[in-house]
């Protein structure tokens, strides 16, 4: 099954039209790629030309398949402040299914049964809270667009940092559906619109396609024994970038795990400036 990386870099360009990722999300991205490519098989990144140049100057194009820089095609009209993940959205509209869409910030450290997983897999659901799911009356949008009168507002949210999907005509709806929405979004905040259009549409078209999604694991179940399968490191990283010891651990860990398990990467990282202070 091939994966798709992605990285928009728009939403963390900084002033100086350059973009930065932090250490963290650097080690995780290269251990994402590498543990997928060792258990699960291909993987690209789909990222712009400023990404394509952040990781040719690091030496890190090599971890994945292919990368390519499809998302320079995302249109103007996506407000990045707003819609951060919309590389995430475009990647699986420019790669088409089969295909496993994960986060650079999330591991699969085993083989995976893809034939177990149907249609559509998503890694956990979530509960409809209010204030990160709100009802529909919470949407501010452009004069003329209406919202799909068959979504159903009362399915559980999907979190996608890890999904894998088959279905041709469920990426074509969701994607779909996705890209309208954030077109015609007349403002908003930066959590509920793009969880809507992230996570909450997915499961919505699911339903509307007749599609069973399938359940690959639950919160508490994660949060007890889910790293002997995955990881996920989303809710650290506030932690770290406050925590400069606890930083610093994480990242010395990821390096050992990663020259412990691919010594062949050892130059890239002592090469990538970032990870010197780590060596």
């Amino acid at each position: 099954m091939e994966a798709i990386h992605s990285n928009w870099t728009a939403p963390r360009i900084k002033a100086d039209g350059i973009y930065y990722a932090d250490d963290f999300d650097i080690l995780t991205t290269i251990l994402s790629a590498l543990k997928w490519r060792e258990k699960n098989g291909q993987i690209k990144m789909v990222t712009d030309s400023e990404g394509l140049r952040y990781y040719n100057e690091r030496g890190m194009c090599g971890i994945w398949d292919a990368v390519t820089t499809e998302l320079d095609n995302i249109p103007d009209v996506i407000d990045p402040s707003v819609f951060w993940a919309a590389g995430k959205i475009y990647s699986l509209v420019y790669s088409g299914t089969p295909a496993a869409v994960m986060d650079t910030d999330f591991i699969v450290w085993d083989k995976l049964a893809f034939d177990n997983l149907g249609e559509i897999a998503v890694i956990h659901d979530e509960d409809i809270y209010p204030d990160v799911y709100p009802d529909i009356s919470h949407f501010n949008m452009k004069r003329g667009y209406v919202f799909d009168p068959e979504l159903d507002w009362r399915l559980r949210p999907s979190n996608t940092a890890f999904y894998v999907i088959r279905n041709k005509e469920l990426a074509e709806l969701y994607t779909g559906e996705a890209v309208r929405f954030m077109e015609n979004a007349a403002g908003g905040d930066s959590l509920t619109y793009m969880v809507f259009a992230e996570q909450r549409l997915l499961p919505m078209c699911s339903a509307m396609l007749g599609i069973d999604m399938y359940v690959i694991s639950n919160l508490e179940r994660l949060f007890r024994d889910g790293e002997r399968w995955f990881t996920h490191t989303w809710g650290m990283k506030r932690q770290m970038r406050e925590n400069t010891a606890l930083r610093a651990d994480f990242c010395r860990r990821c390096i050992r795990r990663i020259t412990a398990d691919f010594p062949e990467y050892e130059s890239m990282l002592r090469g990538i400036e970032e990870l010197r202070p780590y060596f």
